[in-house]
């Protein structure tokens, strides 16, 4: 088989693989128009330094010992076979990079042979680039479940960043989706990195030449809507893999439809859900929220309609209005349209004088959520009186999502009849923080359909 077409055959396989964007757009090129999402090839990611870099984002081989049943490369499927040899690879990496194409490397296989024979081969590839062509440039390589400890170290002395795919939330998911895979399979991997990461973090302390370990971190991808977990299990689950195994990223993935649809939904999951994941995920990371703050065991779901802290927010209105004099850094973490830099300029702004709605738009705080949730000097905003509900939809106005998109569970607005009877009268006149503390329901305005649907 030709280079290039191995290289259109991997590439194009690899688009399933999340780097760190979102994944399942397909938005294809179109004659007189620019960009193609669909095409593979090319992903991005960010330097330690904020810089934006592209990378050659391909598999070693789409051949499979595995018949996982969500997976394109699958065993039993009839797809188009290529596999690189390390040279070929480490060779095209070389070449892309002096057309200033890309600036470093994705590199992900299916399992050909056994693991070990997979990982010795991923191996020798950037063995070849480091050693032989003297690359430099940022390397993120997924590991492979089942290969030996050995094999493992080799491979996180050589790269960035490696990862270990989880690729779904639950062992009995694992189990029905993809029986060639254990949960203990993919765990010990994960350990072992963890465990070699706190070790060189160890060493540095004492010594300053200690050669690297995957300087970057480990990350995972989780398969979202190809099995039915819910939200709340989804991050609980990754909540315990940062504190287990010290994790960089979870990447979330959306469910595609390109594996047996016998065992599985037969439309896509909805990006919008992936999307929603991501960003409760980053107050689990940047925030310190809990994942039973953001969801309970009553109400498991994310709202389509609305970010995450938003929902959060919404569901405990005994906290709110909080006052920006007063309020600590933690605790203004919590209010929606203040990040980190806000909270932190918030809290050096008001030594100096009292803050106003004014100053906060101008310490960066947007207002346009925040507004529903703060106090300056102890008055709310100018003119500003609003029920729950009226909170509700001016939050979640910008988001125009299709009730056809969630199947079963279709969007439905917010009903007055939600709220208690006594709060409804006159509820048009009253505060927020007046309102009735009754959660918001399990599955509001939006929640997603089990399995993706």
């Amino acid at each position: 088989m030709e280079l290039m077409d191995k290289l259109r055959i991997l590439t194009g396989a690899a688009k399933y693989d999340v780097a760190c964007t979102s994944s399942g757009v397909d938005r294809k090129g179109l004659p007189g128009a620019l960009g193609n999402s669909v095409a593979g090839g090319i992903c991005h990611s960010f330097a330690a330094d904020g810089r934006c870099i592209s990378l050659l984002k391909i598999l070693m081989s789409n051949a499979c010992i595995h018949d996982c049943k969500y997976c394109a490369c699958r065993s039993s499927s009839d797809a188009e076979r290529a596999t690189l040899t390390p040279e070929e690879l480490a060779d095209l990496t070389i070449s892309f990079y002096r057309r200033n194409y890309i600036e470093g490397l994705f590199l992900s296989s299916g399992v050909v042979g056994s693991p070990d024979a997979t990982t010795e081969r991923m191996i020798r590839a950037i063995a070849r680039l480091r050693e032989v062509h003297g690359f430099r440039g940022y390397i993120h390589a997924k590991g492979i479940p089942g290969a030996s400890p050995a094999l493992v170290e080799r491979l996180g002395a050589l790269v960035d960043r490696i990862s270990i795919n989880i690729e779904l939330p639950s062992e009995s998911s694992l189990s029905a989706l993809a029986p060639g895979k254990d949960r203990a399979g993919i765990l010990a991997p994960m350990a072992q990195i963890a465990g070699a990461l706190a070790q060189r973090k160890q060493e540095l302390a004492i010594y300053r030449h200690v050669r690297p370990f995957a300087p970057a971190g480990q990350s995972t991808q989780m398969i979202v809507g190809a099995s039915p977990e819910t939200d709340l299990q989804i991050l609980r689950l990754s909540q315990g893999l940062y504190k287990r195994y010290q994790l960089r990223r979870v990447f979330f993935s959306a469910y595609i439809p390109v594996g047996d649809s016998r065992f599985l939904p037969e439309v896509a999951a909805p990006l919008l859900r992936e999307h929603r994941l991501y960003q409760a995920d980053f107050l689990l990371r940047q925030y310190g929220f809990d994942a039973t703050e953001i969801l309970e065991p009553g109400a498991p779901w994310l709202d389509a309609r609305l970010d995450p802290k938003c929902l959060w927010a919404l569901r405990h209105p005994q906290l709110f209005p909080m006052e920006v004099q007063r309020a600590d850094y933690l605790q203004l973490l919590r209010v929606p349209g203040i990040g980190p830099i806000g909270a932190q300029r918030i809290v050096e702004a008001r030594r100096t004088a009292p803050l106003s709605f004014d100053t906060l738009k101008k310490l960066g705080v947007v207002l346009k959520r925040a507004q529903y949730f703060l106090t300056c000097q102890g008055k709310a905003m100018p003119g500003l009186r609003l029920s729950r509900e009226s909170v509700y939809q001016c939050l979640a106005k910008d988001c125009r999502v299709a009730p056809a998109l969630f199947g079963d569970r279709a969007m439905q607005q917010l009903s007055m009849q939600d709220l208690d009877s006594d709060v409804r009268l006159g509820a048009e006149l009253m505060p927020l923080s007046l309102l009735s503390t009754q959660p918001i329901p399990s599955e509001p305005a939006g929640a997603f359909a089990r399995g993706g649907a």
